[in-house]
């Protein structure tokens, strides 16, 4: 952090007007760029923040941009799309009310933590005074006089703060954005802001409105770490990568490709991870575990040596710890986070991703380290084999019929290009687009699979829209997700923030049905039908028009029944300057896609005694996959 040079004298504003005055003067730099760090405030109104940041926004509306958001934890999408889009180096600020408004915002500081996103949450607080008590929304806890419901954001946070005096404004914005700039540390930082606290004035020293630079490191790695590191590459003869989210959080995809391109050590990527490497590049082998590709998969069950980039190691990556069965098989793991580097019992590289594999490059030689051209040979035939799965998959010999799932996403794979980006968090479509979908750039693929939430694909799209204002932005979205946040389309309407939705309709939580099935539950629960006479929702499809629903919020919609009109439609959306939804009905409408079935297991426990035959075989199944797992130590 870099301040610039400091004064004695003070400015009168109230706490609102001073944080909002703080943030704007608040930069970001690494390698030499600098941007802010707070790029605009997304903020819905009431009572416990309308008169506090709600009047400053007004007051310094010139410094401080603002959107207005129909759900609370919709904006914080919002502001982690923009945050991922910008490269966590730019994020923005959220501020709600008190009580419904505050509690809101935990799914998506959730969602921020886990994916090490930041994003910077400013819900009002009951009064700090106690005028009265209760007052309205005040959580009544008897054996705790400060606690508010602000405080379910504290195990989500990876920094709270509650501002009960205005000084305390100080060191707690300091430290709000010294965790948001920390490549280890950042997520969602959360400062509960009293209402009455918001509204009243103070003697601010100048200097806190000061433009400061926060540099965000690029650790190198440790001597003794780095050798280790050498010795254990050039003693693997199946050594495979994975590379995880933090190849893009360090902009680490150059890096990358030139370490792959000087060893010909495979590539194989978690949801995080995808793009790392183009498709078409000669080391790429596709995405890892459950929803990766046979290429990658079988790499992994023999590989000796296993290199984790910037991965956390998630159950779907590792298949719930059956993958990695290779004899002797080590990990090494170069992450900027101690914690995730000493995972599985791996050699730790701690480094920043790009710093870290360009010294790896380096001490291995150009040239002079290479895996054999057996195993070169090996994995680039595996990888035509699955290209061809996937031609096959998004080919549609009959394109006057309804289009499968994959068949959408070949549909959606020819019109656009490198510039487009493509959003997903949940339902089928990851695991479809993680075997399927061909990475033409470093951000094209926006899965957000930390959190995996339901509902934030849309207004992510606006915050990746927002951060890269002339890109083709697409948030793809099945039924399940599309019902539970189609509010932020208002937004996009009133705002001309030109995203496009494809709305696959399939008449339930397609996923979920088949993994219910798959585990004895026999689909219970997972369809949008009527109930039968048993009760149960296995009736005719609901008769919900989900592309009437997004036209009443003022999307254009085009509708496509065959393949043929689905090609059309997306060529029709991907140059239009209107936010524009391509609403379709998928032919697989109780399946879960049509695409290659999973390559490797996940663990979701079964029924351990039961009397309905699904559940018995599903356990019998289950039984012999928990037996191949295996703890590496």
């Amino acid at each position: 952090m870099t301040p610039t040079t400091s004064t004695t004298s003070t400015t009168r504003l109230t706490v609102a007007q001073a944080l909002v005055r703080f943030l704007s003067a608040q930069y970001t730099e690494r390698d030499g760029t600098r941007q802010r760090l707070i790029g605009a405030t997304w903020g819905i109104f009431g009572h416990g923040n309308v008169a506090g940041l709600g009047q400053a926004l007004i007051e310094y509306a010139d410094d401080m941009p603002y959107h207005q958001g129909r759900n609370e934890q919709a904006m914080v999408h919002a502001a982690v799309g923009y945050a991922r889009q910008s490269g966590r180096l730019s994020t923005h600020a959220v501020t709600t009310s008190i009580g419904p408004g505050a509690t809101n915002l935990v799914t998506g500081a959730a969602l921020a933590t886990i994916n090490h996103l930041p994003v910077l949450l400013l819900p009002g607080d009951v009064f700090a005074t106690r005028p009265a008590d209760p007052v309205l929304q005040q959580l009544e806890v008897p054996y705790a006089g400060d606690v508010s419901v602000n405080d379910c954001l504290r195990p989500v946070s990876r920094y709270f703060d509650r501002v009960t005096r205005p000084e305390a404004l100080i060191p707690a914005a300091l430290q709000a954005m010294r965790v948001l700039t920390d490549p280890v540390e950042t997520g969602a930082v959360t400062l509960a802001l009293p209402q009455d606290v918001q509204a009243e004035a103070y003697d601010w020293p100048e200097e806190f409105f000061a433009e400061r630079t926060w540099a965000v490191r690029r650790p190198g790695a440790d001597p003794a770490e780095l050798a280790e590191a050498v010795r254990a590459i050039r003693a693997a003869r199946r050594p495979l990568v994975i590379a995880g989210g933090g190849v893009h959080h360090s902009r680490a995809e150059e890096a990358l490709a030139e370490f792959a391109d000087a060893t010909g050590i495979p590539v194989a990527s978690t949801q995080a991870g995808k793009g790392s490497l183009r498709y078409d590049h000669p080391q790429d082998v596709g995405g890892i575990g459950h929803t990766g590709t046979a290429t990658a998969d079988e790499l992994a069950r023999t590989a000796d040596l296993v290199i984790g980039v910037g991965t956390r190691y998630t159950d779907f990556t590792t298949a719930s710890g059956t993958l990695f069965t290779g004899e002797g098989v080590r990990f090494l793991n170069l992450n900027i986070a101690p914690y995730d580097g000493h995972k599985l019992a791996g050699l730790p590289l701690v480094a920043d991703a790009r710093s870290g594999l360009g010294e790896l490059t380096e001490a291995l030689g150009m040239h002079a380290h290479r895996v054999a051209d057996s195993y070169l040979a090996e994995y680039t035939e595996d990888k035509e084999r699955w290209e061809q799965r996937v031609d096959a998959c998004f080919e549609a010999d009959e394109p006057d019929v309804r289009p499968t799932q994959p068949q959408v996403l070949g549909a959606l794979d020819a019109v656009v290009d490198e510039t487009d980006v493509i959003i997903n968090a949940a339902g089928s479509l990851p695991g479809d687009l993680h075997k399927l979908w061909r990475a033409r750039s470093r951000d094209q693929y926006h899965l957000e699979y930390g959190y995996s939430c339901m509902g934030y694909e849309i207004p992510a799209a606006i915050g990746v829209k927002l951060a890269a204002p002339d890109r083709p932005v697409w948030a793809l979205v099945g039924d399940g997700t599309y019902l539970m946040m189609p509010t932020e389309i208002v937004t996009a309407v009133q705002e001309g923030i030109a995203i496009k939705i494809l709305l696959v309709q399939n008449h339930g939580y397609a996923s979920i049905g088949g993994l219910s099935e798959s585990v004895g539950g026999e689909r219970f629960g997972t369809a949008y039908r009527y109930q039968s006479d048993d009760g149960r929702y296995t009736g005719a499809p609901l008769p919900v028009d989900l592309a009437a629903n997004a036209a009443s919020l003022g999307m254009r919609v085009l509708r496509a029944k065959t393949v043929r009109d689905l090609r059309a439609a997306l060529a029709e959306a991907r140059i239009s300057d209107t936010p524009t939804c391509v609403y379709v009905e998928t032919e697989t409408a109780d399946t879960v896609s049509g695409a290659p079935p999973a390559q490797a297991w996940w663990d979701v426990p079964v029924a351990e005694t039961a009397t309905r035959p699904s559940a018995v075989k599903a356990r019998e199944l289950y039984e012999r996959h928990v037996s191949t797992r295996r703890r590496h130590l």
